[in-house]
């Protein structure tokens, strides 16, 4: 594992060499500021209330990869004092689909840092969010000798066809897509990294019935005290050392956990699958957004009778979605 760590780390530093500098606000980072990562391409129209809701909940400085956008993302996020900006034109899929960038600029500029990777459609849920900013988490994260903590991915999505109501910059997604599954998921452990394994929520009942073990992984540990030593393996779902996967209590008990609101489902997601697909940029040869392309093609409503509205953390808590464990 120390190895595989180590080459991680190695292929990050290589990586580096196809970010460019865009803007380079780092030296506003604060000690003790929690720092958001995230790669994105041609996400515009999300970022006004992506960057709003995160500067709401406490996140001292962004650092962003862009993936060689042409919508004006670099134009919108120019000037802006809190973010920084590399971009790239250099394949996604050949960067492990964006993790040897990330493990770079938490190498970089994240070392002793609580730092949240998540992607321009994910809204992180925890314990009191509705109360008690991010830095109040990580406090109690510290003080309980914790590195590490995670958030299942939820995926939200509106009744009705995808197309019927066109998303606003600066609008809450979830004003839209407000639906969730709150079952239909399977756990699993995987022993090789320690960490669990999800799957389930309306992409699987919808886009993989057929074939439910290629459905998209649903685990995440999106927010991680960062030490130059760590890694990511594979996206958010797994890092090394495999310590830092063990945000699962096995003998009794819960420990607190989170969810990341996944808002990809907008009148937006059939182009940017389109898009997607036609790269060829993401994992297992694009099956997702195959599988998402083929499906696109009859309107599919994702809501069912059995979906739930969203309303706050406390519900995803009674569903057994997230915990607050020992948090009080």
């Amino acid at each position: 594992m120390r190895l595989r760590r180590r080459r991680r780390l190695i292929r990050a530093v290589r990586k580096s060499f196809e970010l460019k500098t865009v803007q380079n606000h780092t030296a506003n980072i604060r000690p003790g500021d929690v720092l958001l990562v995230s790669t994105m391409r041609n996400e515009k129209v999300r970022l006004p209330y992506f960057l709003s809701y995160y500067r709401d909940l406490g996140v001292g400085h962004f650092l962003f990869v862009d993936n060689d956008s042409d919508d004006g993302t670099l134009d919108y996020l120019a000037g802006q004092e809190d973010i920084s900006v590399w971009s790239t034109g250099a394949s996604y899929k050949r960067s492990a689909f964006g993790v040897d960038w990330v493990n770079w600029l938490n190498r970089r500029y994240a070392h002793g840092h609580w730092t949240l990777v998540v992607d321009p459609d994910e809204f992180f849920v925890y314990p009191f969010c509705d109360t008690r900013p991010i830095p109040a988490l990580t406090d109690w994260l510290d003080n309980s000798g914790l590195r590490s903590f995670s958030a299942m991915l939820i995926d939200v999505y509106p009744k009705g066809r995808l197309d019927q109501q066109v998303y606003l910059p600066g609008q809450n997604p979830l004003e839209i897509a407000s639906w969730f599954d709150p079952g239909n998921y399977t756990i699993k452990k995987n022993d090789i990294y320690g960490n669990l394994w999800i799957q389930g929520g309306p992409r699987a009942r919808m886009f993989f019935a057929d074939r439910p073990a290629k459905a998209p992984a649903m685990n995440k540990i999106p927010l991680v005290k960062w030490d130059r030593r760590f890694a990511y393996i594979s996206s958010t779902h797994a890092l090394l050392p495999r310590g830092l996967n063990s945000v699962y209590e096995e003998w009794g008990g819960e420990k607190a956990s989170g969810a990341l609101l996944h808002a990809k489902f907008l009148n937006t997601f059939a182009a940017k699958a389109q898009e997607e697909l036609e790269r060829g940029q993401h994992y297992s040869g694009s099956v997702e957004y195959k599988a998402y392309a083929a499906a696109m093609e009859t309107h599919p409503d994702l809501w069912c009778k059995w979906s739930e509205k969203y309303i706050n953390w406390r519900q995803l808590e009674i569903l057994g979605l997230m915990s607050k464990g020992n948090w009080a």
